[in-house]
C-alpha cells in the first residue's frame, strides 16, 4: 500500500508543475531532470519493482525552487470546494496538465521539435484527464478508418513515453510521409503492422519496420460536443 506522505508528494508536484506553468519548467527551476519529474509523476517503476517517487532530496529542491516553506512537500494542500462541502459531491476527474493540440504534420515531428515547442503556438492547450507525460501532445481524428471506435473530429491524447505494445493505439510517421498516421499496432512473431479498425477500409493491415517512427501511444479519447 502507499504511504500517505508519498500519495501527498505525488499531489503536491502536480500542483508545483501547474504552478510553475509546465514540467520542463519545474524541472529548470529546481535544477533536476524533466524526463525524471515525467517518470515519477507516471510512477515508473524502479529496477527492484517499486513505482518511483518524490525522495527527500527532491522535494527539498522543489521546496526552494518554488519558495515553499520547508516540509510543503508532506502537507496536503488539497482544499475542497464549498458545493463538495455542502452537497458531498463526487469529485471530477483529476485534470493533468494542459497539453497542446498540434497539427499531424507536427506530431510526426514531434520528437524533434517538441523540446522547442512553445505551448503558445499550439491550436489550442487541453486539460488530460489521465495520468500522462509533460510530452503529451493532442490530435484531432481525421477520417474514417479507425471507426467505429475512433470517429473524426474526436481528440486523442498521445503519450510518447507509454510503451508501444501489441494492441495498443499508436501514432506513427512512415519514412515516406511528412505527417503521421493513426493505426493499432500489432506485433506477431517480431514483426510489426499498422491495422485499421474500418473493416471497410482499403489496404487494412500494413507490414512496417524501421522504416515507421512511432510517435506515441494514445493514453485518452475525448469528444468536443
Amino acid at each position: 500500500m502507499k504511504r500517505r506522505h508519498e500519495t501527498v508528494r505525488l499531489s503536491n508536484l502536480e500542483i508545483l508543475v501547474a504552478e510553475a506553468g509546465s514540467a520542463a519548467a519545474l524541472a529548470r527551476l529546481a535544477h533536476t531532470s524533466e524526463s525524471y519529474l515525467s517518470q515519477i509523476r507516471n510512477q515508473l517503476t524502479t529496477a527492484k519493482g517499486t513505482p518511483r517517487g518524490v525522495g527527500d532530496d527532491l522535494a527539498a529542491k522543489l521546496e526552494r525552487a518554488m519558495g515553499k516553506p520547508n516540509g510543503w512537500m508532506d502537507e496536503s494542500h488539497q482544499v475542497a470546494t464549498e458545493d463538495q462541502a455542502v452537497y458531498n459531491a463526487e469529485p471530477g476527474p483529476e485534470l493533468r496538465s494542459l497539453r497542446p493540440l498540434i497539427s499531424w504534420v507536427q506530431a510526426g515531428e514531434w520528437t524533434e521539435i517538441a523540446s522547442d515547442f512553445a505551448l503558445g503556438d499550439a491550436e489550442d492547450l487541453l486539460p488530460c484527464p489521465v495520468r500522462c507525460s509533460a510530452d503529451t501532445f493532442v490530435l484531432r481524428v481525421r477520417g474514417e478508418s479507425m471507426e467505429p471506435k475512433f470517429h473524426d473530429g474526436e481528440l486523442i491524447f498521445v503519450d510518447p513515453q507509454v510503451a508501444p505494445v501489441s494492441g495498443r493505439y499508436v501514432v506513427v510517421r512512415l519514412e515516406d510521409s511528412q505527417e503521421a498516421t493513426f493505426k493499432q499496432l500489432i506485433i506477431e512473431e517480431g514483426h510489426q503492422y499498422l491495422k485499421a479498425l474500418n473493416p471497410d477500409w482499403p489496404n487494412r493491415i500494413i507490414e512496417v519496420n524501421s522504416n515507421a517512427t512511432i510517435c506515441g501511444v494514445v493514453v485518452f479519447k475525448g469528444e468536443v460536443v
